[in-house]
């Protein structure tokens, strides 16, 4: 067991005036892994702006200055966002959702998440081993 202390205990986190979290789960579950850098860099944006409800009301031309996007790779994130069932937005108001069941992982994804290609080329040796075995 690691025992843990406090390295400066002068300055520990509280909440104060705004509100925003992020769930465990978005690491351990593989969320993290799941977003490309432009998802992701919108995605804990809209968290640390929302409000308790997970509601912003930031425009896109203020999102895009402040992260340094350009139109298209906003739109491209937030409709990525969206696919992914992490947030929901009307055209004027976001909303970071709760967390879903589990991560959706689109096809192009997959290929660069550490460890996939070595599990597809094992799933594709038993499957062959098992066709050839009948």
């Amino acid at each position: 067991m690691i025992k843990k202390k406090l390295l400066k205990p002068d300055r520990i986190r509280r909440i104060d005036g705004g509100f925003s979290f992020i769930p465990h789960r978005f690491l351990s579950d593989g969320f993290l892994a799941a977003l490309p850098q432009k998802e992701l860099l919108l995605y804990l944006f809209l968290i640390i702006a929302s409000d308790r409800h997970g509601l912003s009301f930031y425009s896109y031309d203020t999102i895009c200055s402040l992260l340094q996007m350009d139109l298209d790779q906003y739109i491209s994130a937030r409709n990525g966002l969206i696919d992914k069932d992490l947030i929901a937005f009307d055209g004027t108001v976001f909303q970071v959702l709760d967390l879903p069941t589990k991560p959706v992982i689109s096809a192009t994804q997959r290929q660069t998440i550490p460890g996939h290609k070595k599990n597809q080329a094992a799933i594709a040796r038993i499957i062959d081993q098992s066709v050839k075995a009948l």
